[in-house]
């Protein structure tokens, strides 16, 4: 019996000093879903959940906001409107007026494909850009999966570990309860 609570407090001596990061691996989304809610209900902060596809839910379980990036779209969007417009009164009334048919310089209605397309277009590019930059993701950057087969059928949850009173041991009971395959201790390399 000594062996066994020696051992015991061993692994929950382990588990008191924190790492970066305590992965879990579920087999299935109801599982994961089940140890979303019982590590939020303990007010654990989840760093992130991996999953080959998404599951219905996980965000409003997490807590998620709703994302930023159609305001960047919106403005840069307004921007290049504005820019079309500009440019192309600029062009045709004040710097080279032609008069073709005895038609108006000011010809709004002629200026709407132009101002249409580049709205689109920075509107677009400025997604992409501003998703590439708040997901850190650059050309080259190396992949670093979280734990092995999460693109295939593993799911995984993440808790970043910063406060020095975490009770780690708490976490592990919990997540072994909701159901997880596996409950690690990694360093963060994301």
């Amino acid at each position: 019996m000594t062996t066994t609570v020696a051992g015991r407090a061993r692994e929950k001596e382990r588990w008191s000093m924190p790492k970066n990061l305590i992965v879990a691996t579920f087999s299935s989304p109801e599982t994961l879903m089940r140890a979303v809610h019982a590590v939020t209900k303990e007010n654990f902060r989840i760093y992130d959940v991996y999953a080959p596809y998404p599951v219905h839910g996980l965000d409003a379980a997490m807590g998620i906001r709703h994302s930023r990036l159609p305001w960047v779209t919106f403005l840069v969007g307004l921007c290049g409107l504005t820019l079309a417009l500009t440019f192309q009164f600029y062009t045709s009334v004040l710097d080279w007026p032609l008069n073709v048919g005895g038609k108006p310089d000011n010809s709004t209605l002629a200026f709407i494909p132009i101002s249409f397309e580049l709205t689109v277009l920075l509107g677009g590019l400025s997604t992409v850009a501003a998703l590439f930059f708040r997901a850190r993701l650059y050309p080259g950057k190396k992949a670093v999966l979280v734990a092995d087969g999460v693109t295939n059928d593993i799911f995984a949850l993440a808790l970043r570990i910063r406060e020095t009173s975490f009770d780690g041991w708490k976490l592990k009971e919990i997540l072994k309860q909701s159901g997880a395959r596996d409950v690690r201790e990694q360093e963060a390399e994301l």
